[in-house]
């Protein structure tokens, strides 16, 4: 059965991703490390599936990823290809971005959160092995991608490889999905992993306020002190979060809601920053500036709008890529069971193996 509150967590990273793409605002990088708490989130489901499929479990996570990448691809290459993007036989790492795929200098930036799927890809190909190595050497396996990055910010380790740099950034917080996955932070006794996410926090907010980036304190500018303060934050909000959140669904449009956002988050990440893009613009003609608080609020509800309407058109992908049953809307409230009447006995339901609802 899902943890819903890992589901809330989800829903309220989408929606801080998408906010902070439309304003800009440095402080929200800080007060919720999407990306982080994202490949967290990731990390523990990738530990799940192996345990139940092993390596098989690689190809039915890729299986799930790419689909949706396609069909960004099959609308967005030929109008770049129309565009001044030049054909090379690169353009074939569209269909598995094991590196940035090439764009023209308008897909650059309204394609550009591909990035996480090139890393998600990575790390889903690196898991069997690490799920391996932090079974029997936890501590020293959690410690390499944090020690990594070290030695590229300081300089020990010169690196133009942004896979390598991002391997070190967000791969800790995939291992500590893992952590999650199997207990370990929920066993974790607050005297300890409170005084370790207080260091982090302190040794990350250091680092930030030390090295401002070009746009201030904006974490994505600045990745030892994005490592440090989001491994503190998930260890908080994670590892002592609870292991369900029934209330969730007491609203049954509020839990429809955070279903919708989990089945069609790939959907909505993928498509959010071309409207970002596109309306940026629209701004000067109607006369607000870049900051204008009014011009900020009806951006961000347009690229919802915008968002919710794409996904109606294609999130069903999802629901293909995962063998699930294509719904428009996902999160359909199941049909109740029928009522026996007096004298006619109630509809036996059939047993059902515990593994496979684990499964489903």
């Amino acid at each position: 059965m899902r943890n819903r509150y890992l589901d809330l967590l989800r829903l309220l990273a989408i929606v801080r991703v998408v906010v902070y793409h439309v304003t800009g605002l440095a402080t929200l990088t800080l007060i919720f490390p999407a990306m982080s708490i994202m490949f967290a989130l990731a990390g523990s489901l990738m530990a799940a599936s192996l345990d139940r499929s092993g390596v098989p479990a690689v190809g039915r996570r890729l299986r799930r990823l790419l689909p949706s990448l396609w069909v960004v691809a099959v609308i967005f290459v030929p109008a770049m290809l129309l565009t001044g993007l030049t054909f090379t036989p690169q353009v074939v790492i569209w269909l598995f971005p094991i590196a940035d795929p090439p764009a023209n200098y308008w897909g650059g930036l309204a394609l550009s959160p591909i990035w996480y799927l090139r890393d998600y890809l990575w790390f889903v190909l690196a898991s069997p092995v690490a799920l391996w190595l932090f079974r029997r050497a936890p501590l020293p396996t959690l410690a390499a991608p944090y020690l990594l990055l070290v030695a590229i910010e300081v300089g020990i380790l010169p690196t133009t490889s942004a896979v390598l740099r991002d391997f070190g950034l967000y791969f800790g917080a995939w291992l500590l999905g893992f952590a999650h996955h199997d207990g370990m932070l929920r066993r974790l006794a607050d005297r300890v992993l409170v005084p370790v996410a207080v260091l982090l926090a302190g040794a990350g907010g250091a680092w930030v306020l030390t090295h401002p980036g070009p746009r201030g304190y904006d974490l994505n500018d600045i990745p030892l002190g994005n490592a440090l303060w989001s491994a503190a934050f998930i260890l908080v909000v994670i590892g002592r979060g609870p292991a369900a959140a029934a209330w969730v669904d007491r609203s049954r449009i509020f839990g429809r809601l955070v279903t919708v956002a989990n089945r069609r988050a790939l959907t909505i990440y993928l498509w959010h920053m071309p409207f970002v893009v596109a309306l940026t613009p629209l701004v000067g003609l109607v006369g607000w500036s870049p900051r204008d608080p009014w011009g900020l609020a009806v951006r961000v509800v347009l690229v919802f709008l915008l968002v919710g309407v794409v996904t109606l058109l294609v999130g069903w992908v999802e629901d293909v890529a995962a063998r699930r049953r294509p719904e428009l809307i996902p999160g359909r409230p199941l049909p109740r069971p029928a009522t026996a009447s007096p004298g006619v006995p109630a509809p036996r339901t059939p047993e059902v193996d515990p593994v496979e609802i684990r499964a489903r």
